[in-house]
């Protein structure tokens, strides 16, 4: 491994640890200071569109905010996050991590159904696996909650989201299609955003700024390490999220997935390093 891959490895640690730091500010909001989901997401949209707007220097592709299909996309990953959110309201964060993630199943499955894309006898063991592991960490019917429930609503919404986002990948640099996302996204959750807005004191200040900074920290290093070096060699570090979401649970939580969630998330990991692996 070169030192260029190195570091674009180091930067997807950094980046897949950012994330879940974004989501435990926002469950601190939601659970501790009885914010609004929808302020927060709303709040975390509008910092990530002011951060890349000053990464871009004002350079904007207006062309994209006239075409209904990027108004979909970011759609989707607004009610993504606003789901996701009112999940980490009640539940653990490790195990919404761990329902998230039939986000890329059903990524695969709709981009095989919408896209076209094919996939082999053994991606589709290894997607059935991963649907096991989503299963073991929800487990519906015995510990399902409606927390968990929306956390695999976020997870449908992401996965719809990623096939639109490979849908779209030829309209605009990957910076660009950020700055829309963030930008429609803030001004879909305008309205549900501001319905009820928290006293700004400092603690809510502070826990609205990291959520934001962190969250769109995270996704910006992600492009980067992605046009650094081919996502086939980094895509296995993104289920290093599951990692940092327990043990930021446990450190700032004192949360930890029972024995089924944990099984679950070892499960996730095993399948989604077996899908790259196939993808290769």
């Amino acid at each position: 491994m070169n030192r260029e891959t190195l570091g674009s490895v180091a930067l997807m640690f950094v980046a897949m640890s950012l994330i879940p730091l974004g989501d435990t500010a926002g469950k601190l909001l939601t659970g501790e200071h009885g914010v609004s989901a929808f302020f927060v997401a709303f709040s975390r949209f509008a910092v990530g569109a002011m951060m890349i707007a000053l990464i871009l220097g004002g350079r904007v592709q207006w062309t994209l905010y006239r075409d209904w299909r990027v108004w979909l996309r970011a759609g989707l990953i607004a009610a993504g996050i606003a789901s996701i959110l009112t999940a980490l309201r009640t539940e653990d964060i490790a195990t919404v991590f761990g329902a998230f993630f039939v986000g890329p199943i059903f990524s695969y499955v709709l981009s095989v159904r919408l896209l076209g894309e094919r996939v082999t006898r053994l991606q589709s063991v290894f997607l059935a696996l991963g649907f096991c592991g989503v299963l073991l960490v929800v487990q519906p019917g015995f510990g399902m909650t409606p927390g968990l429930g929306f956390a695999l609503l976020a997870g449908l919404f992401y996965g719809a989201f990623l096939t639109a986002s490979r849908w779209l990948v030829h309209l605009a640099p990957p910076r660009q299609m950020m700055l829309s996302q963030t930008v429609l996204g803030t001004v879909l959750l305008t309205p549900p955003g501001l319905v009820d807005v928290p006293a700004l004191t400092a603690p809510i200040l502070w826990l609205t700024l990291l959520s934001g900074v962190a969250s769109a920290s995270g996704n910006l290093l992600l492009v980067i390490a992605y046009r650094r070096t081919g996502a086939t060699v980094l895509a296995p570090f993104v289920y290093f999220q599951l990692i940092s979401a327990t043990v930021l649970g446990l450190a700032v939580f004192g949360t930890f997935p029972d024995r089924l969630a944990l099984a679950g998330l070892a499960v996730l990991v095993v399948a989604g390093l077996g899908t790259v692996a196939m993808r290769r």
